[in-house]
């Protein structure tokens, strides 16, 4: 799913933003990667849909040999992947189903699948009644589903969303990370970006630290209790039932 080996990225100002970084992400994981601002969260995630290139190391994502992909072939990597980016990057002038349907467009798919997906992904994010809202007229935490919808609307493999939950409140934040838990026992890889240790306490799972542009030792969440077995389930991220 993701492999990095020895993995570094230079700047001019920055010559450490990430420094000898050896990672592996199983499918069906769901991850924290968890540091402060600036350590390196945001660079990590452009390494992996390539945009950026590694200045050292190699990086395999979905079966992709990142480090070494030709520019042709970085779209049908992106294929496979769900981004969340921490400023969004909703079209401001498009409704939230023409943001949706507009991630779908630009692959080409036929307009019936346009609008049977876009309708599925908004009434899976609870925003259905909204869908003729601007971005503008939606709460942060709304603009946050949205994004989310956006990004698993083609069944991706793999979900990266780079701190989903900075600008909510407590309540909009558990609401984001219940969902990025459905998505995740739906079938899909997720590894969220975040600096506030207070949401991964609060909703353990495995984590990655990354400090200074280190990667730090992983720690794994606390075992299951009580006959509580980890739900892996296959199939689509919009499966019914």
């Amino acid at each position: 799913m993701i492999e990095m080996v020895r993995v570094s990225k230079a700047y001019e100002d920055n010559p450490n933003a990430l420094f000898d970084i050896t990672l592996r992400v199983e499918k069906g994981q769901f991850i924290y990667l968890l540091g402060s601002n600036g350590a390196g969260k945001t660079t990590l995630f452009k390494l992996l849909y390539a945009a950026e290139r590694p200045t050292a190391g190699e990086i395999r994502v979905n079966g992709f040999e990142v480090s070494r992909l030709k520019p042709r072939k970085v779209p049908r990597l992106r294929r496979t992947l769900g981004l969340v980016f921490q400023d969004l990057k909703l079209l401001p002038r498009r409704t939230a189903v023409e943001n949706i349907a507009f991630a779908l467009e630009v692959l080409g798919t036929e307009r019936n699948e346009v609008v049977r997906k876009t309708t599925q992904a908004l009434r899976w994010v609870g925003l259905e009644r909204r869908g003729n809202c601007l971005p503008s007229q939606l709460s942060a935490g709304e603009q946050q589903r949205l994004a989310i919808a956006r990004a698993v609307v083609n069944d991706p493999v793999l979900l990266l969303a780079d701190e989903p939950t900075g600008n909510l409140s407590i309540t909009a934040a558990e609401e984001i990370i219940r969902l990025f838990e459905k998505i995740n026992l739906r079938g899909t890889t997720v590894v969220l970006a975040t600096h506030n240790e207070g949401l991964v306490a609060a909703w353990p799972k495995e984590k990655v630290v990354l400090e200074q542009g280190k990667l730090l030792t992983a720690s794994a969440p606390p075992p299951l209790t009580g006959g509580e077995r980890p739900l892996r389930a296959g199939g689509r991220v919009f499966q019914e039932g």
